[in-house]
Order: structure tokens, then C-alpha cells, then sequence
């Protein structure tokens, strides 16, 4: 009895702790080596555990999907503190969601257990193809959260990320997951010859590829960086986000950000300002406040500001470009809404029970599904708004070339916690992917210029008010990846598969030559 009261526990406890550490790969803490014991432990762990069927599997990966995710989206919690009706679901966003999203490890290991896993090459692969497919599926399944995939362990290590601008954020997750499994083979019955052999053909490929990536870091420093007849100011108000509630006047906000903006009048600027810094009003009445910007900003002046919308009884959250007399030069309505934060889920239902999205009002904002590269005189970017930037693939929907991408955000749901280094690390994997300078502007949280390598060119941190200057820029041709985008995913997926069949047929007459002999 205790025996099977040990067993039972382990069967959560040891996942559990796997997953835990797991997460400390991630930003902020960058442990990725950490990955190269944990994963293969979980790989050991699962084969260890087949006898007791595939029920025990799926909570093996259940389980470490819970502590994985219990230890990084912790930070959930603080959005609900700032209204009474919330404070109730705290328990559910630091319990329930990572039950619910652990759930999709669960079904790495189920779908593994209907092979029969070994100690092998064919095991690592198949379990690799697996766990990218469903973290790939995470991506899009219920709206999709894409949010800390094991590939970005490597996110400060830019000679190893080139790689993205080729095959993405999901293949470049396959190769990882591979890769941290690779000291699995020193366990495996293979000779001393085959067990070397294989671990120098990964550690070439692992050089091969910081090679290539060194390469196109030098490449890009030695191209020459264009002067912009114009300036870029990247917006830090740190504006509190409280405001969102407490129904402040709009025109002491806007004084405020024109003042923290600092306007030379004599100079052509693009003043971008982030999300949810004007959460009192609307777009519609921004006119109201039109004399507060004729005064303070010249004819040579465009503003990238973000706020909500409505049209047609729908209300969007918008980034538009202004000029001083706010005539609107250009708009775009967020495409991928946040469940619970922008949009209620099932609405018609949980609205009987008094729950409402997290930000202001009852009414959940509306999605749109066009995103068109915005032109103003003789620039142009590509417009993502927050929550957008976690998403890998044809962000560039069009596959039009364009000189930037802006970023702007809100990471003050997010309080004093790892959150806002997890959203920044997915605007560094965009900026590779696309090979465009990604601007981003966020009001509580890090505010940066990156290149096109994912270099940090400057940055304001959560804690720091004040703007960045930008007056020159590198433009870059648009990527492979940014032209194909994740149909790169599924070619890498069917050459495991064709890899997988071979060495399961080579395994399969080693182990029959073995037996014969």
C-alpha cells in the first residue's frame, strides 16, 4: 500500500518538479543549459513508466506542463487585482490555466506511448516531432497562446537565432527540443564508436549553425545604415494603470505625454506612442483635444498613438497615425484579441454572472482580420499592437516590403514580475524572423530599437520614463521565413517522419541481426 501511494506521487511529483525547473530556461533567467538534464530526464521518465499505460503517460507530460507553466505565467494573477469583481479568479489564473495548458504536454506523451519508445534515435526524433506539433497546435487552438516555447531558451544568444530568418520560430523549436535531448544517447546501448560519432555530427551541426549566424551579424554590420530625414521617438511615459479605472481627464494625460515627448518644432519626427495611455476616451473624441496638438506639434510632426476605437457598434483597439491637426493618416484594428483581457470568452454566458474582459468596460473589443503595411510620406512599417507580437508566421499578411516593424504595448497588467522580459524576447524572434528593425513602444514595461539580427540597439527598462531617438536605420529585404513563412514548419515535420521510418527500419534489422546472432 505504501508502495503504490509512493508510485502515485511520483507520477505527479517528479513531472511536476521537471516542468518547474524547466521554466527557468526562459527570460528572465536564460538557464538553457538547465534544458539539456531536465528533458532528457522527462524523455527517461516517460520510458520508464510505459508498463503502467498510456493514462500514466498522459499525466507524466499533464504534470510537467503544470509546474512548467505554474512557475512562468504566475504574473496572470496581477491583471485580476485592480477591480474587486476579478480578485475572486486570482486562484483560477494561478491553478486552472496552467492545469489547462499542461494539458497539451499531456498529449506529447499519450501520442507517444502508442509507440514503442526505446533507448534510440528514432525515440528522440519521434518525441521531438511531437512535442514541437503540439506546441505548434497551442499556437492556434482556442485563439492560440504561443507564449514561451522551449526554443526561446536561447533568446540571448543571437548567433544561434539566425537561423529564424530561414525557418521560423516552430522549426527552429523542433531542432531545440532535439538538441536538448542528444545527451539522452550516452544512456543508449550504442557502442562507444556510434555514441561519438553521433554526438560530433550534433555538436558540427550546433557549430555549423553559430558559424552561419556569426556570418550574417557580421554581414549586417558592415551594410550601410540609412540617415532618416526624420527623427523616431520611442514613447516611455510609464503612465499607471490605474488610469484605466479611475476615469481621469484626458487632457493632463495629454499634456503630459506631449511634455515627456520634448517637440522641436523645426524637425521632422515620428513620435510613437504606446497602448493604453489614453484609456478614457475614445478615438472618435480626440478632435475634442485637437487644440492641445495644434499647439504643441508643427507640420512637420506624425504621431503613431494607441487607442480604442468604435464602428458600427463594435469597438477595436487601434493604433492610428495623426498629424497636428489629428486628421487621421492611417489606421489598424488588432487582429489577435486577449481571452479575458480585450474579449470575454463566451460572452452571452459568463456576462449573466457579472464577469466582463479585464480592461475598461463591459463591452469586449471586436477583432479584425487585415493587416496592410502602413505608408506615411517615405517610410513604411508594419503595425502589430502588443499581444500580436508572440505570434510567429505571415504577420506580413500581404507579403509587401516595408522598412519596420512598431510594436506598441501595454505590460503594466503584468506588475513587477517576469512577464514583461517573456513579451520582450518574442519582438527580438520577430525582428530575425521578418529582418526588419522592430520599434517598440511600451507604456509600463521595456521599451526598445532592435535591428534585424535581434541586436539591442537601446532600451528603456519597466522602470524607466523617458524616450529613445532614433536617426538612422538600417532597411533590409524582406527574409525567406517572411515569404513563407510556417509552411517551412510542416517540410520539417515530414522530414522527420522520413527520418523517423529510416532508422526505425535500421534499428529494426540491428535488433534482428542481434537476436539471429
Amino acid at each position: 500500500m505504501t508502495s503504490l501511494i509512493k508510485n502515485k506521487i511520483s507520477i505527479y511529483a517528479i513531472p511536476f518538479v521537471i516542468g518547474l525547473l524547466t521554466s527557468y530556461s526562459l527570460p528572465p533567467y536564460g538557464f538553457f543549459f538547465i534544458n539539456f538534464i531536465t528533458l532528457p530526464v522527462l524523455f527517461f521518465y516517460l520510458l520508464n513508466n510505459y508498463e503502467n499505460g498510456k493514462w500514466t503517460s498522459f499525466k507524466i507530460g499533464w504534470m510537467f506542463g503544470f509546474g512548467y507553466f505554474i512557475s512562468n505565467l504566475y504574473w496572470i494573477s496581477n491583471s485580476l487585482t485592480f477591480e474587486e469583481i476579478f480578485k475572486p479568479l486570482i486562484p483560477f489564473s494561478l491553478i486552472i490555466i496552467p492545469l489547462f495548458l499542461g494539458l497539451f504536454y499531456g498529449l506529447i506523451t499519450f501520442f507517444c506511448s502508442f509507440f514503442n519508445l526505446k533507448k534510440n534515435l528514432s525515440s528522440i526524433l519521434i518525441f521531438s516531432f511531437f512535442f514541437s506539433l503540439i506546441e505548434f497546435l497551442r499556437s492556434f487552438i482556442f485563439g492560440g497562446f504561443p507564449w514561451n516555447l522551449i526554443a526561446y531558451s536561447f533568446v540571448d544568444y543571437l548567433q544561434l537565432i539566425q537561423i529564424l530568418s530561414l525557418i521560423g520560430t516552430y522549426s527552429f523549436n523542433l531542432l531545440c527540443i532535439t538538441l536538448f535531448l542528444i545527451p539522452c544517447i550516452i544512456f543508449f546501448n550504442y557502442t562507444k564508436k556510434k555514441k561519438i560519432i553521433f554526438l560530433f555530427f550534433f555538436i558540427l551541426l550546433i557549430c555549423l549553425n553559430y558559424f552561419y549566424g556569426n556570418s550574417v551579424i557580421k554581414k549586417y554590420e558592415k551594410l550601410n545604415i540609412t540617415n532618416l530625414n526624420f527623427v523616431i521617438k520611442i514613447m516611455s511615459p510609464k503612465v499607471d494603470i490605474k488610469r484605466f479605472f479611475a476615469n481621469e481627464a484626458p487632457e493632463e494625460t495629454i499634456l503630459e505625454l506631449i511634455k515627456l515627448s520634448e517637440p522641436n518644432y523645426s524637425e521632422n519626427t515620428l513620435f510613437i506612442f504606446p497602448e493604453g495611455v489614453l484609456s478614457s476616451i475614445y478615438l472618435q473624441d480626440l478632435k475634442n483635444f485637437s487644440y492641445i496638438f495644434k499647439e504643441n506639434f508643427s507640420e512637420l510632426h506624425k504621431i503613431v498613438l494607441g487607442i480604442s476605437s468604435y464602428e458600427n457598434s463594435k469597438i477595436f483597439n487601434s493604433l492610428i497615425v495623426l498629424d497636428k491637426n489629428v486628421n487621421i493618416l492611417a489606421k489598424y484594428d488588432k487582429n489577435k484579441l486577449v481571452p479575458f483581457g480585450e474579449y470575454l470568452p463566451f460572452e452571452n454566458f459568463l456576462g449573466n454572472f457579472g464577469l466582463k474582459k479585464i480592461t475598461q468596460g463591459y463591452q469586449s473589443f471586436s477583432s479584425s482580420n487585415q493587416r496592410e503595411i502602413i505608408k506615411i510620406d517615405n517610410i513604411s512599417f508594419l503595425p502589430l499592437i502588443c499581444y500580436e507580437v508572440i505570434y510567429s508566421g505571415k504577420i506580413n499578411k500581404n507579403n509587401e516590403d516595408f522598412d519596420f516593424i512598431i510594436n506598441i504595448s501595454e505590460d503594466g497588467w503584468f506588475g513587477d514580475s517576469v512577464g514583461p522580459y517573456q513579451h520582450f524576447s518574442h519582438s527580438i524572434f520577430r525582428s530575425i524572423e521578418e529582418g526588419k528593425n522592430l520599434i517598440r513602444s511600451a507604456n509600463n514595461g521595456i521599451s526598445a530599437h532592435i535591428d534585424a539580427t535581434g541586436k539591442v540597439i537601446s532600451k528603456l527598462k519597466s522602470t524607466d520614463r523617458g524616450f529613445i531617438e532614433i536617426r538612422n536605420i538600417l532597411k533590409t529585404k524582406n527574409t525567406f521565413f517572411n515569404s513563407h513563412g510556417n509552411k517551412i514548419f510542416f517540410y520539417f515535420l515530414i522530414f522527420y517522419i522520413s527520418l523517423i521510418f529510416f532508422l526505425k527500419k535500421k534499428e529494426n534489422n540491428e535488433e534482428k541481426f542481434f537476436i539471429y546472432k
